[in-house]
């Protein structure tokens, strides 16, 4: 019987995991129909000895450590023609700092993987992945973006910035490439970023003093593309820095031997024109743009220091790089994708190999001091914005340290923060979903 077996229920009642679960399913349904799409979607203890397996509608009471913060569309997205997908206006929820942090600034950048073809962009731009409409007019700021000291103890009084995802192309789409046949879809995720990044300076992150540009998923990977560009608008003297949140997506075969999300990525940047956005000497040097959307082909021309918090059995690139639908026609994986504790010994070693490509990729950049990392060994995807993984008593730890203390001891430069798991199920602090349970 797995561990997970033995433990009891966790009680609690965030809304947003069964929204999470509904959007999955929703997404995987148009991907079978329009053959490629891959949409991402996020997610979420503790100590004794046990690793934890929780579900979607598992989640934690935050409402004392939370605060609801409203939606503003941006002032000058029109002028700009910066748009969604449908072409309603993007925005943020920004929480002004306080005291020492009144100074300092963070902007978090959301998830919600992209879309490669007419069909499914069209169907993206009905739901808040690609229109604004669909928008919730409140979100909650938790783990990193929380202004709790107990819950986020390093960021928890500077300026906090969540910034929308309505593109579908990690802030990165150019309009050259838009239909004129009627489909009605904007190509404007590099408008948004550029748009986003003025009207920010001008309300007052042109004097900050210190700075982290942070995202989860896509949004991840989108900060990794525009991190010099972020470092390169703000006062020399500004400490500026980047963490990317399971945004570092490998470029490897799925387990039939098809370059299946090499193909995807391809289709996505021919799409939405983002050559454009992608590092030149990595496209100079590659000869094939898309392969410059992986980030293990640009990061090392990254010149901001950087910190990427990924898990080493990312449920996401499981489920739609190493083992797509496509890749898996028996159904052999299902109950594998869905909960790592129903892997059997063959799948498992299939796992282990894929972390240690993703550790053997990480390998070469190490030795930056200017770099830190935390690659846990958990069945998760997003960790930094959910209060039970950044930062409380049963977040999952490395050598003792929770992902926000070693983001910090990194920011601040306290000590080295290269901290790499060993492999599952060896880390009894792992959240690890159960994404059969609805």
């Amino acid at each position: 019987m797995s561990p997970n077996h033995h433990r009891l229920p966790r009680v609690t009642a965030d809304f947003r995991w069964r929204w999470w679960l509904k959007l999955w399913k929703r997404e995987l349904t148009i991907a079978a129909a329009a053959a490629a799409i891959v949409f991402f979607l996020v997610v979420l203890s503790p100590f004794p000895k046990i690793s934890h397996t929780f579900g979607v509608t598992d989640v934690i009471d935050s409402a004392a450590a939370s605060e609801w913060v409203p939606f503003t569309p941006l002032s000058k997205a029109q002028r700009h023609s910066a748009f969604c997908l449908d072409g309603s206006l993007p925005g943020y929820h920004l929480k002004r700092g306080f005291g020492s942090g009144s100074d300092s600034w963070l902007i978090h950048v959301e998830g919600g993987g992209w879309c490669s073809n007419i069909t499914s962009c069209s169907a993206r731009k009905r739901t808040k992945l690609g229109s604004s409409t669909y928008m919730a007019k409140q979100d909650q700021f938790l783990g990193i973006l929380s202004h709790d000291q107990v819950q986020n103890p390093d960021f928890f009084n500077w300026n906090k910035v969540k910034v929308k995802y309505c593109d579908g192309s990690s802030f990165s789409s150019n309009p050259d490439t838009e239909f004129k046949n009627g489909t009605e879809l904007f190509f404007r995720g590099q408008f948004i970023w550029d748009t986003l990044m003025d009207e920010l300076l001008t309300i007052g992150m042109s004097k900050a003093r210190q700075a982290l540009l942070t995202g989860c998923s896509a949004g991840g990977l989108a900060i990794l593309i525009h991190c010099d560009d972020f470092r390169d608008l703000l006062p020399k003297d500004t400490d500026v820095k980047c963490l990317a949140d399971a945004g570092f997506f490998l470029n490897e075969k799925d387990i039939a031997g098809n370059h299946s999300i090499e193909s995807f990525y391809h289709d996505v940047v021919r799409l939405q024109g983002i050559t454009k956005s992608l590092n030149r000497d990595c496209v100079a040097r590659s000869g094939e743009p898309s392969k410059c959307f992986f980030p293990q082909e640009f990061i090392g021309n990254i010149k901001t220091p950087l910190f990427f918090v990924q898990p080493a059995y990312d449920f996401w690139q499981i489920a739609n790089i190493l083992v797509p639908k496509s890749s898996d026609p028996h159904r052999s994986w299902l109950r594998c994708r869905l909960n790592i504790w129903n892997c059997d010994s063959n799948q498992l070693e299939v796992l282990h190999g894929y972390r240690n490509s993703l550790l053997k990729t990480l390998d070469r950049f190490q030795k930056n001091p200017k770099w830190g990392m935390f690659i846990n060994s958990c069945f998760i995807h997003c960790q930094t914005w959910a209060a039970e993984t950044w930062h409380s008593p049963t977040s999952p730890r490395i050598n003792n340290k929770t992902i926000a203390e070693t983001v910090g001891d990194w920011y601040f430069e306290r000590e080295a923060a290269i901290r790499i798991d060993c492999p599952f199920p060896c880390n009894p602090t792992c959240y690890n979903r159960d994404l059969s349970v609805g």
